[in-house]
């Protein structure tokens, strides 16, 4: 019996390390931003109101986010944008400059 709990204790040693790994790997990459959260951040970095296109195509060319595949991005983004400002109100990251476009609040 004593042959198994070495192994036992050698095999959580291994589990240990391997986490410790992931920790390590997570920690040299930075966190993935969301769409919104891209969006805030082009924004914030432009001194001009944009429409959702306009973003995703910012978004995309510096590198903070990519669609992973969806059909309609900047509708995705249109809809989060403003469910943002619905739930949020005065303390969202984002104000309605005029129809379709966005500026950083």
């Amino acid at each position: 019996m004593a042959g198994k709990k070495k192994t036992n204790v050698a095999t959580k040693k291994g589990a240990n390390a391997a986490k410790e790994s992931k920790a390590a790997k997570a920690a040299a990459q930075p966190k993935k931003l969301s769409a919104l959260d891209a969006a805030a951040r082009v924004l914030g970095e432009s001194s001009q109101a944009m429409n959702c296109q306009e973003m995703i195509a910012a978004m995309a060319a510096k590198g903070y986010w990519t669609s992973p595949g969806g059909k309609t991005p900047s509708a995705t983004l249109y809809s989060s944008i403003l469910r943002e400002l619905k739930t949020k109100g005065g303390e969202a990251r984002f104000r309605k400059t005029e129809r379709g476009k966005f500026a950083r609040a």
